[in-house]
């Protein structure tokens, strides 16, 4: 495991022992790979309606938007888009970037 992905284990393990010992177990985590070469993982808790992504070496936690299709979430500069036609991320004053799981 690199060092990095050991400090973003890490920040995922420190939000899940933070949302409490129950809660544990009703989290789902996704890595993805962004074409502008972006590389992020994003954390979902099944009692909790935010996402809480680990980007450019730091945390950033998301608010569910109104989205039309698909979902949208945003916070921190971040915007996150999951759609049937695919995931985006906006981040760092960068332009929207197509991502996928990896």
């Amino acid at each position: 495991m690199k060092r990095r992905d050991k400090s973003i284990f890490g920040a995922m393990v420190f939000v899940a022992a933070a949302a409490g010992p129950s809660s544990a177990t009703a989290q789902t985590f996704q890595n993805y790979r962004c074409a502008d070469g972006t590389q992020f993982i994003v954390g979902f808790f099944d009692y909790d309606k935010r996402a809480y992504l680990q980007i450019d070496g730091g945390p950033v936690t998301l608010a569910r938007r109104p989205q039309l299709s698909g979902v949208r979430y945003s916070g921190g500069g971040v915007t996150l888009s999951i759609t049937k036609a695919g995931t985006t991320v906006r981040h760092a004053r960068r332009p929207a970037t197509a991502c996928e799981r990896t």
